[in-house]
């Protein structure tokens, strides 16, 4: 079962001293351990605001998040706390805090920058918390949404832009939720009621006017629009109006709080617990505990080393992590189902190569299951390589098991036989037909004990021409024969031996194609389970693609309908840019899907061809032997 959080203390997780942002390994341990699909809920916004209180409640709890009651700001950098999810018990709630924004006693206003792009990154909802109203004054506090194109790519490539990116924000940015703190306004829209969310989206419309002061009001608002297709407003009364109750409300009991506002944090917490969604990245990829800690890693050493932090290269790190731990389950699955499962030595070749392929198969599902991102395929040919070895440790185990067996049954059979060799009982007239009898016998013996296994015949036959010289011996001293019944013994004994070395390597001819058989499974079992992910692949990248070409299209609508005419005209290219992609997405499934598999099924066969050398030399040593 996938690990979640203990129940702990709120940790740092990125450290802040103004100069250099840091990651706090300890913290790092704890995402390590979570092996849980994360729902990361963060929160931004002015310091002293009461952003500290909301998250401590979505824990359940009245303190953990330092709150404070001066005018100095208590959290610096970004704070995590790791919950059981109360609603979701397959999923581990991660609560960020960070440090408020605009506190004067930053010495590079610039961090303030880095941490809203961090939450942003980081989060599946997020949360902005402001006070009294959204006003003109509170979108311009809002204006690092304004610098997110500056601060985050989408791709790695030189040919990405800002316009690009932009248009990508959307396939993995957060939802966004607006929490409006001591509010007292009545929420009413030309003498009717409004919702929160209308009231929200009312404060985002578009000012008319052509002047650099408007210009600069809409930006954010147009970058709230454009980035966040998912948007949520919240209002809170006052808690309290006691002073001395609201400097030390992490020691107030609920009931002393104003009952407006202990409905309303319910409301906003109700909403997370059954809204926010599970963390994903680009195409669908879901981000557990582990994963997260290495975004947070990626995204912070990139910011250190003065880059922009991208998203693909991110993922491309997370990839080469995940694939190799991928590998690595799989092939301990493997291994441990082989195990559990076979018997050594298996009564039949094919007896193990079934349970190979039962092994193989879910070996392959589980590196599907744990693997992204998987570039040409170069993890998944690795656990192609890694099963063949392992399945030819398997099989020489087997016959090596098959060897000691049938070797220690004969030599318990034929020992009354070696014992008459010693003591000359064979050596006496009418020797060679008790010897021959005898030996007879061993051999109806020897065929009626049960799973001797593949080397059965091999030991058997090795057995008998250890015997040739000594059935000679005894032949050729034999007076009750004649010459000419010596001869046609001779003859007879080497017709024998033929006739078994002709059916050994029968059954190597066989046990060669079964092989090949079992290779053409365990290619077949790779395409086909790749492509049931490529296709699911291809299914998430364009549902991704029509959610960000909706979204845009809903935008453009919006800014038709506020008379923006030639900014939606703007859109067209992106609109345009997004068709065509949905489009070669949808109908180039059959090439795209098609030349992967194809390169794979000629990669995974040179991986898997050795055995067709051994065919070759079985078949032409039988061809050989049949001539005779």
């Amino acid at each position: 079962m996938a690990s979640g959080p203990d129940v702990m203390a709120p940790i740092c997780l990125v450290e802040n001293n103004n100069e250099k942002l840091s990651v706090n390994q300890k913290a790092i341990e704890i995402l390590d351990k979570i092996s849980q699909p994360v729902v990361v809920v963060a929160i931004v916004g002015l310091y002293r605001t009461g952003k500290s209180y909301l998250m401590n409640r979505l824990a359940g709890q009245n303190d953990g998040f330092p709150l404070g009651s001066t005018v100095q700001s208590e959290t610096k950098g970004i704070w995590m706390w790791c919950v059981p999810h109360p609603f979701k018990p397959d999923c581990t709630l991660v609560l960020l805090d960070t440090e408020g924004l605009g506190d004067v006693e930053k010495g590079d206003p610039k961090n303030d920058s880095w941490i809203f792009a961090l939450a942003v990154l980081l989060c599946s909802s997020f949360v902005y918390n402001s006070m009294s109203t959204i006003n003109h004054q509170a979108l311009e506090q809002l204006h690092y949404v304004t610098e997110l194109t500056e601060l985050i790519r989408t791709k790695s490539s030189p040919g990405s832009d800002e316009i690009e990116d932009s248009t990508e924000f959307v396939s993995f940015f957060p939802d966004f939720i607006w929490t409006v703190r001591d509010f007292t306004l009545e929420l009413k829209l030309n003498g009717r009621h409004i919702t929160e969310d209308e009231y929200l989206e009312n404060a985002l419309k578009l000012i008319q006017g052509k002047n650099p002061k408007v210009q600069a009001s809409n930006l954010p608002r147009e970058c709230i629009r454009h980035f966040f297709p998912k948007r949520k407003c919240f209002v809170f009364d006052r808690p309290t109006n006691d002073k001395v109750l609201l400097a030390n409300i992490d020691n107030v009991l609920e009931n002393q709080l104003d009952p407006k506002f202990q409905e309303q944090t319910n409301n906003f917490c109700c909403y997370i617990f059954t809204s926010a969604r599970t963390k994903t990245l680009r195409e669908g990829i879901t981000v557990t505990g582990k994963r997260l800690s290495t975004l947070v890693v990626t995204y912070v050493d990139s910011i250190n080393s003065g880059a922009v932090p991208c998203l693909e290269n991110a993922v491309r790190t997370l990839a080469q992590l995940e694939n190799s731990a991928a590998v690595q389950k799989a092939a301990d699955h493997y291994s441990e189902q082989m195990a559990q499962q076979v018997n050594l030595p298996t009564d039949t070749l094919q007896e193990l190569l079934d349970l190979h392929a039962a092994c193989e198969r879910d070996a392959i599902a589980v590196f599907m299951e744990h693997s992204f991102k998987d570039e040409n395929q170069v993890f998944q040919k690795n656990l192609v390589e890694i099963i063949k070895n392992k399945k030819e440790g398997f099989l020489r185990r087997n016959e090596e098991a098959s060897v000691k067996y049938c070797q220690a049954k004969l030599d318990e059979l034929s020992k009354a036989l070696m014992e008459s060799i010693s003591t000359g009982i064979f050596s006496v007239p009418g020797g060679h037909k008790l010897y021959t009898e005898t030996k007879e016998s061993i051999e109806q013996d020897y065929q009626q004990v049960p799973r001797k296994g593949v080397k059965a015949n091999e030991v058997l036959q090795s057995f008998l021409q250890s015997q040739v010289a000594i059935e000679n011996s005894i032949l050729q001293a034999d007076k009750a024969l004649t010459e000419g019944e010596k001869a046609a013994a001779v003859e007879r004994a080497k017709k024998e031996a033929a006739e078994k070395e002709q059916e050994l390597l029968r059954q190597k001819l066989q046990e060669q194609e079964q092989q090949m058989e079992a290779q053409k499974r365990s290619l077949q079992e790779n395409i086909v389970q790749l492509r049931a992910k490529l296709e699911r692949e291809r299914e998430n990248l364009l549902r991704e693609q029509k959610m960000m070409l909706e979204h845009k299209l809903k935008v453009q609508e919006s800014l038709l309908n506020e008379q923006f005419r030639k900014k939606a005209e703007e859109m067209n290219a992106e609109i345009n840019h997004l068709k065509n992609l949905t489009d070669s997405t949808k109908n180039d499934e059959t090439p795209w899907i098609a030349r992967t598999l194809d390169k794979l099924g000629d990669e995974i066969t040179s991986i898997l061809s050795a055995p067709a050398k051994l065919l070759g030399s079985a078949v032409k040593g039988l061809g050989s032997l049949l001539k005779k």
